[in-house]
């Protein structure tokens, strides 16, 4: 069911632009316009929108707004799904997110080249307050360490169920988005295989993840395939001998991942690898 905003959306609409900065140069990508509500608006500060809708229907309610008007060469609809679609170059991305897409979308966006400047993005509340959440925080999470390695990202606003018609079961949540620029010299699927093993149970000590059942297996097979890759001899040192010693060189050993920020995430995936140890 998709949910069209109400009441309180002036507001809603202004925060948008507002934090979007929008210029009178930028040609922004907007992800689920609905019937055209936050389209029209940043038709009027953009110099071109290129809207991505999965529903023929909206789409021609969209297109029908702008019928006639001077915006209507500003506006491109493209419809189909927005993790499929081939993007556009864009500087903005503006998108009251279907929600059964957000992890999707906002990995989507964080991998796209080249990078965009900003992102104001609408979200289920629970997902949007695990994106911001930080260290030590109850909500910290493998999604929080995995979206703030490549971006800056920040709550705005908190979107109350009634402020929409009809009301959703949910809360929601609009967050800002900024790409880090450049990006870090990091393999997402590297950095994200080790968080999958450390974030499993987030508050049980690093090596305590790393002995569940499985991991040490699957660890010494990609040890054996990336030694043979690279045309090296292999040691016969058992994996659990290697994994320990690197938890002790760092001083992680008895460590949390709940603890962790980013940069203790990094320092660790950075030992692994010289003692060649890859997730992925």
């Amino acid at each position: 069911m998709r949910c069209a905003l109400i009441d309180r959306r002036r507001l809603l609409l202004a925060s948008y632009n507002y934090q979007a900065n929008l210029k009178p140069t930028d040609k922004v990508l907007e992800v689920g316009p609905g019937t055209g509500n936050l389209t029209v608006k940043i038709l009027e500060k953009a110099k071109h929108v290129t809207a991505v809708e999965m529903d023929p229907r909206m789409a021609a309610e969209v297109i029908k707004r702008v019928q006639g008007t001077p915006e209507q060469h500003k506006l491109e609809v493209m419809i189909g799904d927005a993790i499929k679609v081939d993007f556009p170059y864009f500087e903005v991305c503006i998108s009251n997110t279907p929600y059964q897409i957000s992890s999707p979308l906002t990995f989507r966006l964080l991998s796209h080249r080249p990078l965009f400047r900003v992102a104001i993005l609408m979200f289920q509340r629970e997902f949007a307050q695990r994106l911001v959440a930080r260290p030590g925080t109850a909500l910290w999470s493998r999604l929080s360490a995995n979206v703030q390695l490549y971006s800056k990202v920040d709550n705005i606003i908190n979107v109350s169920r009634n402020d929409f018609r009809p009301p959703p079961k949910v809360e929601s949540s609009v967050i800002r988005l900024v790409p880090i620029d450049p990006p870090p010299p990091v393999k997402f699927e590297e950095f994200d295989g080790m968080n999958r093993i450390i974030f499993s149970r987030p508050n049980k000590t690093i090596r305590g993840n790393f002995q569940a059942q499985g991991v040490m297996k699957m660890l010494e097979q990609n040890r054996r395939t990336w030694h043979a890759a690279q045309e090296l001899m292999i040691d016969d040192t058992p994996i659990n001998i290697i994994v320990d010693k690197v938890l002790e060189e760092v001083e992680f050993t008895e460590t949390r991942a709940s603890k962790m920020d980013v940069d203790d995430l990094l320092k660790l995936l950075a030992a692994f690898h010289e003692a060649g140890i890859h997730f992925s």
